[in-house]
């Protein structure tokens, strides 16, 4: 059985937190990250969440990987090779660390700019940012003890709120700000 699904109050730490890592990222990787970013709920001002530090790696390439995989193995984080999301290279904390998340990404790619448009549509509005808590907590009472259920059962508000980033990120000609780290 997997970690029961925990929504908590939105922690001021996490910002702190995804700086710490990305910091050890960065000295891992040096500039074959294009980018390091804080993505995810935890990367919303005010905005509930799983307390997971979600970060993404933006890379020139993705293959080879090797290279990704060493850097950041030796940096203390375990490459998921079993992830079947092709679009990444996802890596987890090791044993006993706290929960984080490393997707990493061909730069200029879509699942890049969808993860960082989400985010600064979430920063700025925050009325969909709540929906979006309000929702993820009645998901998480509802499928507490099934972890992929939960993510499945997000979809629907997940593209509903992509929909309106996407119509957003047009009128303002929305671009990636600057990388976090």
């Amino acid at each position: 059985m997997s970690d029961p699904v925990v929504i908590e109050s939105y922690h001021p730490e996490w910002p702190l937190l995804f700086l710490e890592t990305g910091r050890r990222i960065r000295n891992s990787l040096g500039e074959t990250a294009v980018r390091i970013d804080h993505i995810g709920s935890t990367s919303v001002p005010g905005l509930d969440a799983k307390p997971v530090i979600d970060i993404q790696v933006s890379v020139v390439q993705l293959k080879p990987l090797n290279s990704i995989v060493m850097a950041l193995e030796a940096a203390g984080y375990r490459y998921r090779a079993d992830n079947p999301d092709l679009t990444k290279a996802y890596f987890r904390e090791s044993p006993g660390e706290r929960r984080t998340h490393i997707h990493v990404r061909r730069t200029g790619s879509w699942s890049e700019q969808t993860a960082l448009m989400f985010r600064d549509y979430l920063r700025r509005h925050p009325d969909d940012a709540a929906a979006y808590a309000q929702e993820k907590r009645r998901l998480a009472e509802q499928y507490r003890d099934n972890r992929q259920a939960y993510v499945e059962a997000k979809d629907p508000i997940i593209w509903s709120i992509l929909h309106k980033a996407a119509l957003w990120s047009q009128t303002v000609g929305w671009m990636p700000e600057t990388s976090d780290l």
